[in-house]
């Protein structure tokens, strides 16, 4: 009895206590929070630095923030909404497609498999017997992960992608708020600029960690991209310097 329950947990433990940690199924949530996250603080950090450039009123700076913040946050949970349902829509449609090939040439579809279990490396015996296997056991589910590689890691969730769209963007599009709230005077410019700069950096770090990537490409990356459109954006309010 205490072989079998031990035969049984060795089966369930990695061998030598060793596991991986892999962060590829993080891609569907953590694409869309970096994203919200940097667009959110990028674009309201440089709309707010260019507006500020313009020498508007305080009362009137923070409301294009609140203003840029808000509809920040809808457009691009809309826009990964729309975007990642029309990836899961093409999944359900290859899946449609491929039952109904299971169904109607069921043989073509095993040596398809097969096929694909050959070409990346296994003998052509093996290749069958494996191909019959997983066909006897659940075909769809084989083909679904083997031919089309799609598997619970990679599948597109809109609600998931939009929410954590929409969420980040919020939470970023804060800090250079909060500058424009704390320091209203003339240095407010130089406040937003210095506070998004120093938050992309950390998000950018931040995004490479929870990716498993490394984290200066990634920083470098996203500060020289990041302030360069502020001061893009700033010279233009300076060139207008029109109070609105």
């Amino acid at each position: 009895m205490n072989a079998q329950a031990n035969d049984k947990s060795s089966e369930k433990a990695p061998l030598g206590g060793h596991h991986e940690v892999h962060y590829v199924t993080r891609t569907g949530w953590l694409r869309a929070a970096v994203l919200g996250a940097n667009d959110g603080l990028l674009s309201t950090g440089s709309l707010m630095a260019g507006v500020a450039a313009a020498s508007v009123a305080p009362g009137q700076l923070v409301l294009t923030g609140v203003a840029g913040i808000v509809a920040g946050a809808l457009s691009m949970a809309a826009g990964e909404y729309v975007s990642v349902s029309s990836q899961a829509d093409s999944e359900k449609a290859d899946l449609v497609r491929e039952a109904t090939a299971l169904r109607e040439h069921p043989r073509q579809e095993l040596h398809e498999l097969a096929a694909i279990y050959r070409a990346r490396g296994l003998d052509a015996d093996l290749a069958q017997q494996v191909a019959i296997q997983l066909h006897d056991t659940d075909p769809l589910d084989a083909h679904k992960r083997d031919e089309l590689g799609l598997h619970e890691g990679n599948e597109a969730k809109p609600v998931q992608a939009a929410l954590a769209s929409a969420l980040t963007f919020l939470a970023g599009g804060v800090v250079p708020l909060i500058m424009a709230l704390l320091l209203p005077g003339p240095n407010v410019l130089y406040a937003i600029g210095v506070a998004t700069v120093i938050t992309l950096a950390v998000l950018g770090a931040a995004g490479a960690r929870a990716g498993g990537a490394k984290m200066l490409p990634a920083t470098i990356r996203v500060v020289v991209l990041g302030s360069l459109a502020m001061a893009l954006t700033a010279g233009v309010g300076t060139l207008f310097h029109a109070t609105i």
